[in-house]
């Protein structure tokens, strides 16, 4: 019996020891659970919030361009750039030029030669010279008409003899002038087989067509110049933005290919036709053209701010992207060792001027969330 009641006892109280041990894995699960769940916020203690420079700060109103997007590139205006083509045709004799030489306007760029240009001024200095008799004897049968000493049709006969070698020598001469060659040279005696060609504007030489010896006609293109002291943009706006435009709107653009740099333009012309491809052209003077060194040709990607709206908006450093998500960090606690936030995702909707407009604020409008040192305490959820 006395065995049977210690047995009773020493069960009893295994089975006591295993409750409160059960009890105490029970309490330890509670409390891993519960700071678990306090971890789950991101701390950051007041002396790392000082060193790294951070700042908390709320939801702003900004105001963000509504703008249309668009592309082009850098041109000049027509009278900036200049063709040089031969006005008779020749042989190259020489071409010292080359792609990127800078020229002033009346400088010579190439010589031809043509055995044309000597029976040119051979024709124009035979003229001349019977200019001289035509003209003595046109006076000469004037002068008898009003005697009654000739008759009409001598008199008839010597003008229209002068006028037309008149007209032939104005003709020749111009055709002298118009390939440089002096009349005054060619009346003296001067016969020359190769003529030059004269830059007709200031610029730089973009394209080099011929080469020693190659044979030009008027039609052929030798060289192009370009003068960059005056360009523009000229940009290509889609047919159902194009109401939306005006003159005077402000252009940002940048150039992708050579720099992350936004420049300012302005809307100057917008054209009245529309292309092929359901697009009308936008000329845009360009800010401060002198301080850049932009190229004819450079293509850009630009934005035209049609109208402005107000939003709530953070500083671009308090929103992180990851995955295409964006999130924030909001201010969930302040205690004496520090900061504990929690990690929102937010709704993106537009970026201007180093700010973020957000979609959906209800969250996060009347807290303060982390704008500087958020990039590095964000993780992946």
């Amino acid at each position: 019996m006395q065995r049977i009641i210690y047995n009773i006892v020493v069960v009893t109280i295994t089975l006591s020891l295993i409750a409160c041990g059960d009890k105490e894995v029970t309490n330890e699960q509670a409390d891993l659970q519960n700071e678990t769940t306090t971890d789950a916020r991101i701390f950051v203690s007041k002396a790392q919030f000082k060193n790294s420079n951070m700042m908390l700060g709320n939801l702003e109103e900004k105001s963000f361009p509504i703008t249309v997007k668009t592309t082009g590139m850098i041109d000049v205006p027509p009278e900036n750039r200049a063709v040089v083509n031969a006005t008779m045709g020749g042989y190259i004799k020489t071409t010292p030029l080359l792609i990127g030489d800078k020229v002033r306007k009346g400088q010579k760029l190439v010589t031809i030669e043509n055995p044309d240009f000597v029976s040119l001024q051979q024709e124009y200095m035979e003229v001349h010279e019977q200019l001289t008799y035509l003209h003595s004897e046109f006076e000469r049968q004037k002068t008898m008409k009003a005697e009654n000493i000739t008759s009409q049709k001598s008199f008839l006969q010597a003008e229209s003899a002068y006028k037309t070698a008149k007209a032939r020598h104005n003709g020749l001469r111009k055709q002298l002038q118009m390939l440089h060659i002096s009349p005054a040279s060619v009346e003296a005696g001067n016969i020359n087989s190769i003529v030059t060609i004269y830059a007709p504007i200031s610029g730089s030489i973009t394209k080099v067509q011929v080469s020693r010896g190659t044979y030009v006609s008027p039609a052929t293109a030798i060289l192009e110049i370009i003068d960059n002291d005056h360009i523009h943009l000229e940009l290509s706006v889609f047919e159902k933005d194009i109401l939306k435009l005006q003159k005077g709107q402000e252009i940002n653009f940048n150039i992708p290919e050579s720099s992350t740099e936004t420049y300012k333009a302005e809307v100057f012309l917008i054209g009245t036709a529309i292309e092929k491809n359901r697009t009308i052209k936008v000329h845009g003077h360009i800010e401060n053209e002198a301080g850049v060194n932009f190229l004819t040709g450079m293509f850009v990607e630009a934005t035209i701010i049609t109208e402005s709206a107000f939003a709530k908006a953070l500083p671009e450093t308090a929103v992180v992207e990851i995955d295409a998500l964006f999130y924030v960090l909001q201010l969930d606690q302040e205690t004496e060792e520090g900061y504990y936030f929690n990690q929102r995702q937010v709704d993106v909707e537009n970026t201007y001027d180093d700010f973020v407009s957000i979609k959906n604020t209800d969250e996060i409008k009347d807290s303060k969330v982390l704008i500087d040192g958020a990039f590095h305490l964000i993780r992946e959820e």
